[in-house]
């Protein structure tokens, strides 16, 4: 009986120090943010996405970022304040699931306020929404199908 208990608390404690993922951790998993990873990982963003939050991401994916014409990319790939204004625009802060989601304008990381619409289906800015409540440990991410510019 005392091997027994020993051993489930040694599983348990095993099981409970698994360490979960990060918003960062959670999106390369993902797959299809690549171009955000490099571009967090340019702008010397990564740290901080994976610091305690919370953080509401409303992500574009790999298809999304080839929606920008390669020149104008690579420019904003090489213009680290421009680049990191661009990708804190994309960043809320707290934990804001679908569910709690209205209609309005919210202060982004960047300073700018993004618009978000709830009439036939959720927009950021001119960002359809296409996925919702990715959780991570610090925050939650949402995807979206467009790269948003600060106004």
């Amino acid at each position: 009986m005392k091997k027994t208990l020993i051993a489930t608390v040694l599983a348990l404690g095993a099981a409970f120090s698994v360490q979960a993922k990060d918003i960062v951790d959670t999106a390369v998993a993902a797959g299809s943010f690549k171009t955000l990873a490099t571009a967090l990982t340019v702008a010397g963003l990564v740290d901080t996405l994976k610091g305690a939050g919370p953080f509401t991401v409303f992500a574009p994916t790999d298809a999304a970022f080839e929606k920008i014409p390669k020149a104008d990319l690579d420019a904003l790939l090489n213009d680290k304040a421009k680049l990191t204004a661009v990708l804190t625009y994309h960043v809320v802060a707290g934990k804001v699931m679908a569910a709690d989601v209205k209609a309005g304008n919210v202060k982004t990381v960047q300073g700018s306020e993004i618009t978000i619409t709830t009439m036939g289906g959720v927009m950021v800015d001119a960002a359809k929404v296409i996925a919702t409540d990715i959780v991570a440990d610090n925050g939650v991410i949402h995807v979206i199908d467009s790269v948003i510019m600060p106004k």
